[in-house]
């Protein structure tokens, strides 16, 4: 099943995503019960991000070939950093450059796991069975922000940087799927998705050892390659079984 949030009238309103229409939900799925309010056909469905999370984890170097890559020690645990959420933005929404960034400006292709329960102390079962569901995000990185600041306050958070979405699925073997990244329709990655050194489920375990997950909590698990994108460019993260999350590319202060 796919959930989604959509702008209806300026407002976000929950919907079950079919394959022609977007039933609009009274509530939100992470919360129990609802009931179907209507109905908008999927081609007019203004998409946010599939959920706004009480906390935004994410993951690094936690593929092999990213790792090899970059040069860095291959981790001997789980760990995990944070993210904002004014940077997240949704399916079909534009990534924004910044006039003063300059260098490189790269993507990276990134499964996300939702949290649908809340969770301390956990085994890897209980892990499993935590997670709601899957979406797809997209970790935009000014890297020379990166490299001359101490953190990554601005260089992977500034607005628009983590577009996530479209919907979440709650019915797929994540980790079984091909991740592909696209850049004006040409395919500049691909790779197993669940080529991990540390898989959601191990994160989880950790995370709980020490801090309390909450419905609604996101969990992004690391990209094993990146690419650079210009304005004008046209960025597409497909995990098989998931979705298709596609963003334009804009130069800040030029809206073409």
């Amino acid at each position: 099943m796919r959930f989604a949030r959509v702008a209806i009238d300026g407002r976000p309103v929950w919907g079950r995503v079919g394959e022609k229409d977007v039933e609009l939900l009274s509530g939100s799925p992470l919360e129990g019960g609802f009931d179907v309010l209507g109905t908008v056909p999927v081609t007019d469905a203004g998409w946010l991000p599939p959920v706004v999370p009480g906390v935004f984890y994410a993951v690094g170097h936690n593929y092999p070939r990213h790792i090899e890559h970059a040069g860095a020690p291959t981790p001997e645990r789980p760990e995990v950093g944070y993210r904002a959420n004014n940077a997240l933005t949704g399916h079909g929404s534009p990534i924004v450059r910044p006039a003063e960034v300059t260098g490189r400006f790269e993507a990276e292709p990134e499964l996300v796991a939702v949290i649908g329960r809340t969770l301390r102390h956990a085994d890897h079962e209980q892990a499993r069975e935590a997670v709601f569901g899957w979406t797809i995000g997209n970790d935009i990185s000014a890297r020379t922000w990166q490299h001359q600041d101490r953190t990554f306050w601005r260089s992977k958070n500034s607005d628009t940087f983590k577009p996530m979405g479209p919907w979440i699925e709650t019915d797929v073997d994540a980790l079984a799927q091909t991740t592909t990244l696209r850049v004006n329709g040409e395919v500049r990655a691909a790779f197993p998705t669940g080529d991990m050194v540390f898989d959601p489920f191990d994160h989880i375990v950790e995370i709980t050892r020490h801090i309390t997950l909450h419905p609604g909590d996101v969990l992004w698990m690391g990209a094993e390659s990146t690419c650079q994108l210009e304005p004008g460019d046209t960025v597409e993260v497909e995990i098989s079984g998931i979705g298709v999350l596609s963003n334009p590319v804009h130069l800040e202060g030029n809206h073409s």
